[in-house]
């Protein structure tokens, strides 16, 4: 195996050529997550599969370039791009974000699907209660619309500037969502820059009251990280879900 890149995830040469090798449990479902992504054409670049099987991931390798004004306004647009792609139902698609395990049921109402997600995350880190709170204003605190397809796991780690100063996108956890989820994740863990917000929204009007909604939508994320990594994110998780329950 090659040269390491992360927990699992080498680079390798094969015939010549420079690929990307993850061994994980999660192998088909970001493959198939991929593949969604790959199919909006107006969406973000995403590596090619090379390769699936249980348990092995074989992926295209996308040089590394540096990050620009130019490379953050094609991301907006492309992620504009990605949520004009309805969906059928609220979730669906990916059984892992990173490396938490998630129901991928389906559900007909957003606050449905939102609720079980955060009800059956918070039991798992012993947020139950302050949680609830949160699940049960959820039909009011969620604006209405359709479910669109969304990334499901965007955060900076998982955008990639490549050397030919185009943007792409790596490590899906794809599934029918609210738009503002992936722009709210994104926020998590770095500043949104305003010249990417701008060109989203020149394609896809940002709803009024989004500002007020960010900390919601990333109860999720925070609510996986205190799963996977412990008490360093449920302090966060907890003062989130006190704000809005």
């Amino acid at each position: 195996m090659g040269a390491p890149l992360g927990a699992g995830v080498h680079r390798a040469t094969v015939a010549g050529e420079q690929i990307v090798v993850k061994t994980t449990a999660a192998a088909p479902d970001e493959a198939d997550g991929l593949e969604r992504l790959r199919r909006v054409a107006s969406g973000p670049r995403v590596p090619s599969v090379l390769y699936r099987s249980a348990t092995l991931l074989a992926l295209e390798w996308i040089p590394a370039g540096a990050r620009s004004p130019a490379g953050e306004e094609e991301l907006g647009r492309a992620l504009a791009g990605l949520h004009g792609e309805g969906e059928p139902e609220w979730g669906g698609g990916s059984s892992w974000i990173g490396d938490c395990r998630v129901d991928p049921s389906g559900w007909a109402v957003a606050a449905d699907f939102y609720g079980a997600r955060l009800t059956s995350l918070a039991g798992r880190c012993g947020l139950d209660g302050p949680v609830a709170r949160v699940v049960d204003r959820l039909g009011e605190l969620i604006p209405p619309g359709r479910p669109v397809l969304v990334h499901g796991d965007l955060w900076w780690g998982n955008v990639l500037w490549a050397a030919d100063g185009h943007p792409a996108v790596i490590d899906p956890s794809v599934h029918g969502g609210h738009p503002e989820e992936d722009l709210a994740m994104l926020a998590l863990f770095g500043a949104v820059p305003d010249r990417l917000l701008g060109t989203y929204a020149e394609r896809r009007p940002l709803a009024e009251g989004w500002l007020s909604r960010v900390a919601l939508w990333q109860l999720y994320p925070l609510l996986v990280h205190s799963v996977v990594f412990g008490d360093s994110y449920r302090a966060s998780a907890r003062a989130v879900a006190e704000r809005y329950g």
